[in-house]
């Protein structure tokens, strides 16, 4: 059965994706098709939608370092969110009571509190898989809406624990203490897990096994514990290739949990019709987060891609509405509704951060009005005065092209990265490496690069250096543009774009090797 499920959605999947759409649209609508032919969810497909999440949580805590969290841009647009947006919605929803709309008349005031509360969350799953794709999990929208659904995942932490009476126990305390105890320990394992197939296999050991099950023996929830598991790992030098090893599991996983939520939706003409009404607050909810944000001194490009990011509504929304349901505080069909409610949304979201950099071009000009005039340090303007040769992209590639562009021609080159750890790093070895965003348009338009003769986009994501590249063409630049791809279709659409000349990664290495063997050889 499991098989069928799979195969519809890799058929929904690639006939959406030539469409130019995520293929995640194409899982949801495989499962919602399924539904409609009779088909129901399995208890091994409820499974691996599980295991997905956790490990997904899992990955997240990878990347996410505590002190993102405390950072008043992130825990204080992430509570103002949960408190305005739930009082608004509820509001609505009472409203709509008073007028007799079916579904809406039967809420009391705390059942349309506990619905609003519902609706206030956004998807984790969406917003990584969104930021995955785009190459922008490590940019400051990105760890902003990351570190904001973090903040969300604890408040529902939290009422989970209250509304189920599940409080830890007696051994949640011998935990907290215990981990950073045997972190050394961990560590020591992970070092040992080398490169091979050991690695994944220890993701999950630790992910499902250390952190899920320990933190739900001490009364704790499980996918919490896969989180703060994958934070522990996040300072080790191997986080990275950690996360990467498990990327395409965790991917076959989620398919899983997209066609669940197909699969479990009680679809009926009211559930539809009601949750069609509830997408009417899903401007609100995005306009308050992109007003929370932005007073918390975000420019007005980095609130507007958070707000898109989290504009929707979330998996954690079926999880409370399906607790509260099940101590009668709403009836079953209002699961339904945010079934049906969550897979519109993702439908509506995919698109709108597609061209996201677009539409903000647009209302570039109207949104500066409201913006703060004060600067984070991560979005202060950038200078390439004296600079030929610019490097976007400070991996391995990027940086082996710095060392020996610098080697011959030093002073020269600066290399450009999202990432501040990146920077950091490459600064304490004396390289100039400055901190930015090579997809923001608003970092065109901050910098003068008249004197720069070439530019080379070494970014690790082949939709990256396409972003990167569309706005370096509307910024006027006509020196030349060097590009790294994976596969020769990418190559192939460098060039159409304009691009001087391609360097394909698995090729040329290997080339490059070769040509190191013969000098070597010759030399001696």
């Amino acid at each position: 059965m499991e098989l069928i499920y799979f195969a519809a959605a890799f058929v929904c999947g690639f006939g959406v994706y030539q469409l130019k759409l995520p293929p995640l649209i194409g899982f949801l609508l495989a499962g919602f098709a399924l539904n409609l032919s009779g088909y129901k969810s399995t208890e091994l497909l409820d499974t691996i939608a599980a295991l997905g999440v956790t490990l997904l949580l899992f990955s997240i805590g990878l990347k996410l370092k505590v002190n993102s969290l405390i950072k008043p841009q992130v825990w204080a647009p992430a509570t103002l969110h949960i408190i305005f947006s739930s009082a608004l919605f509820s509001g609505f929803m009472l409203l709509l009571g008073i007028f007799a709309v079916p579904m809406f008349v039967d809420l009391s005031w705390q059942s349309a509190l506990l619905v609003g509360f519902a609706l206030s969350f956004s998807s984790t799953v969406f917003a990584v898989k969104v930021l995955e794709e785009r190459g922008e999990m490590a940019s400051l929208h990105g760890k902003i809406a990351i570190g904001i659904l973090v903040m969300q995942d604890i408040f529902a932490v939290i009422f989970l624990a209250i509304s189920t009476g599940k409080v830890p126990n007696m051994w949640a305390l011998a935990l907290i203490i215990a981990l950073p105890l045997v972190r050394p320990l961990m560590y020591a394992v992970l070092n040992r897990s080398k490169h091979g197939e050991l690695l994944p296999l220890f993701g999950f050991f630790f992910a499902l096994i250390a952190g899920y099950n320990a933190f739900d023996f001490a009364g704790l929830k499980g996918d919490l514990g896969a989180l703060i598991m994958g934070m522990m790992f996040a300072p080790h030098k191997k986080a990275g290739e950690l996360s990467k090893s498990l990327l395409n599991l965790k991917d076959i996983l989620l398919v899983g949990f997209f066609l669940s939520i197909g699969l479990n939706a009680e679809l009926t003409a009211n559930s539809l019709i009601v949750a069609l009404i509830l997408i009417f607050v899903l401007p609100v909810k995005t306009l308050l987060y992109y007003v929370f944000t932005n007073t918390f001194k975000l420019r007005a490009r980095t609130s507007l891609l958070t707000a898109f990011s989290l504009a929707n509504f979330s998996e954690f929304g079926l999880i409370v509405c399906a607790v509260a349901a099940s101590t009668g505080m709403i009836t079953s069909e209002w699961l339904a509704v945010m079934a049906i409610a969550v897979s519109i949304t993702f439908v509506i979201a995919s698109p709108l951060n597609k061209r996201s950099n677009e539409l903000y071009v647009k209302i570039e000009r109207w949104l500066l009005k409201f913006e703060s005039k004060t600067r984070l340090a991560e979005e202060l303007p950038v200078n390439l005065n004296d600079t030929k040769i610019v490097i976007f992209g400070m991996g391995r590639i990027g940086t082996g092209a710095y060392e020996t562009i610098n080697a011959t021609h030093p002073n020269v080159v600066a290399g450009i990265d999202i990432k501040p750890e990146v920077v950091e790093k490459h600064i304490k070895r004396n390289r100039k490496v400055l901190l930015a965003d090579a997809t923001d348009p608003d970092f065109w338009q901050r910098v003068n690069h008249s004197h720069v003769e070439m530019v080379m986009l070494a970014m690790p994501k082949h939709m990256q250096n396409i972003f990167a590249l569309e706005q370096l063409q509307a910024s006027g630049y006509n020196g030349q543009v060097t590009a790294i791809a994976n596969y020769p279709d990418q190559q192939k659409e460098l060039e159409q774009m304009g691009v001087n000349s391609t360097y394909n990664f698995y090729l040329e290495a290997g080339s490059g090797f070769a040509e190191h063997v013969k000098q070597e050889l010759f030399e001696k």
